[in-house]
């Protein structure tokens, strides 16, 4: 594969932007890369692997991206596609390199390109297109997506290879505004996936276009998978931007001139032209199809949910793809780092400018476990008036539906990423009675108890035993990784220092059936999975609807 970097050739000249090989060159010069060549079971060991830097001892300046480039499944299968895992944001020294900038300007930079927005430039000449399968041969195993090394997450609970590190393209149909997502796609079949967009209040653009074509009555809605996009476009995923706003205006906006784009071969939708891997296809917004279990970033195994179908019409490529692949789960974790650079900069900027609140420092994202949405930290500056300071809690509980549910003022002596820190400053500079509101009827909230049966969520202080079973820690199971440090060993990478929790286990609210099928997805035979999901395809219910497994069972011993 090419890893070299290379000045690109556009349409007026030189690309001012990196592609995702040229991303990969600059992380190797800057030694935040490590290469295995080495054979590496995509089904059941290299999340396992890369997940040991993260639960291993290691120091956040010591995470790499990983590039495996000697990909076999759970049937020792053989894929020419490499992988990179961490590629984005292993670390915040990682980001940072994709955003061409140091950490400290990033804020800035992100101000800039939202301020002043560049309109993308069509092209024909797309890199992204120069391997095409449609038709026919998308059905045939070892073909469509089924060609596509995709990881499985979480070893032992996760229930199929599933999409990560996505661009989701949709677009609006009313106003023609193109709006791209970062969720996951489970894979079920050569020619299926099932996509799924967060519900909630605050949730996926794309679910809002998903209601739009339910009410225009339409049967289909047309939706664009991007694998590997230049840093600038991968970025938008992520990010968080007011609705109506095209991330191509953004990602131009950082990149200073306009990122390519070009037109998908079977959907009415534009792509971008040098991503690495494009899945074209439609959602079927009249039924739902079980997806999951699914190891998920609030730190639980987010359990079988009905989703979106997605028919598969093309998948594009490049003749040297590589695919990225998101490590999330338990934070923390690539998809947390790339989200706590992208957000605290929001709410900073939310609380310093949009609300012209005196003495705020900066804003902080709990990141371990609680996975940046349950703990918001606001430091401020010594002497600021106490009126100031409520007004930066307030504003920070109800910036996003989603967050603070616990929110804490401290002042810069606070290391805020030491909970011994934030215990102490709790313990000794507040009175209870005088410092402590609690806010009712906050949004929905997320996690492994979100948004069903219309919950609401509170910012308070809580008793955070649980009161109920609760779904596996998304961590991959205990055999997976020992098989996987073993590996880590073998490649004599830095030693580990094993911290609790390190692997998955049962929290009381797991089923034989989805055991089953975590067992079938770790052997390499999803396919399976996928036939069986699709006997249990059911009309008229809302995606993210639970699935009750003891029902499914009994539909399927009926077969």
């Amino acid at each position: 594969m090419r890893v070299e970097g290379k000045q690109a050739m556009g349409m007026q000249g030189i690309r001012p932007y990196r592609d995702l090989h040229e991303h990969i060159a600059a992380l190797d010069a800057a030694g935040l890369l490590m290469r295995v060549d080495r054979p590496v079971d995509k089904d059941s060991e290299m999340h396992p692997l890369v997940r040991w830097q993260y639960v291993g001892g290691l120091k956040e300046e010591d995470r790499r991206a990983f590039l495996f480039t000697n990909i076999r499944d759970g049937k020792g299968r053989r894929y020419e596609i490499p992988v990179i895992v961490g590629g984005m944001a292993a670390s915040r020294a990682v980001y940072s390199t994709g955003m061409g900038c140091a950490l400290d300007e990033i804020q800035a930079k992100w101000d800039r390109a939202i301020s002043n927005p560049i309109k993308p430039q069509e092209t024909t000449n797309a890199p992204c297109q120069e391997i095409v399968e449609e038709g026919e041969i998308l059905s045939r195993e070892g073909h469509g997506v089924d060609m596509l090394p995709i990881p499985v997450s979480t070893p032992g609970f996760d229930s199929a290879p599933t999409l990560t590190a996505t661009n989701v393209i949709t677009i609006d149909p009313e106003d023609g505004v193109q709006n791209m997502g970062t969720y996951r796609c489970a894979l079920k079949a050569p020619d299926r996936l099932v996509v799924r967009m967060a519900t909630r209040v605050g949730g996926a653009g794309g679910y809002q276009h998903y209601l739009k074509h339910q009410k225009a009555g339409d049967r289909e809605m047309p939706i664009a998978i991007v694998l590997g996009c230049p840093p600038y476009v991968a970025f938008m995923g992520p990010q968080k931007l007011p609705v109506g706003v095209d991330e191509f205006d953004v990602a131009g906006g950082l990149a200073g001139a306009p990122i390519a784009i070009t037109r998908a071969r079977t959907v009415p939708l534009m792509v971008p032209a040098e991503a690495e891997v494009v899945i074209e296809g439609w959602i079927d917004v009249t039924r739902v199809e079980p997806e999951g279990p699914f190891g998920e970033s609030h730190g639980h195994v987010a359990l079988e949910e009905y989703n979106m179908p997605m028919r598969v019409t093309a998948v594009t490529r490049r003749k040297d793809a590589v695919i990225p692949s998101y490590i999330s789960q338990v934070a923390p974790s690539e998809s947390s780092v790339i989200k706590r650079v992208a957000y605290e900069p929001l709410f900073t900027h939310h609380l310093k400018s949009t609300l012209s609140i005196r003495g705020v420092r900066k804003v902080s994202l709990h990141e371990p476990l609680t996975g940046l949405l349950r703990v918001t930290v606001v430091t401020m500056e010594p002497g600021t008036p106490r009126s100031e300071i409520w007004r930066a809690l307030y504003g920070a509980a109800y910036f996003k539906g989603d967050c603070g549910k616990l929110c804490i003022a401290v002042n810069d002596d606070i290391d805020v990423d030491s909970p011994d820190s934030l215990l102490w400053a709790m313990a000794y500079r507040t009175n209870p009675v005088q410092d402590i509101q609690i806010l009712p009827h906050r949004g929905q909230g997320h996690g492994p108890k979100r948004e069903h049966d219309g919950e609401e969520d509170s910012s308070l202080l809580i008793d955070a035993t649980m009161k109920s079973p609760m779904p596996p820690l998304a961590l991959p199971g205990k055999e997976y990784m020992e098989r996987a440090k073993a590996i880590w060993e073998e490649l004599d990478l830095p030693r580990l220092s094993p911290q609790a929790p390190w692997h998955g286990y049962s929290l009381g609210a797991w089923h034989r059936v989805w055991d089953a099928a975590a067992q079938r997805a770790a052997r390499g035979e999803y396919l399976e999975n996928g036939k069986i999901s699709k006997e249990l395809q059911i009309e008229g219910l809302k995606p993210e609807s639970r699935v009750d497994p003891e029902e499914s069972e009994q539909k399927l011993s009926g077969r």
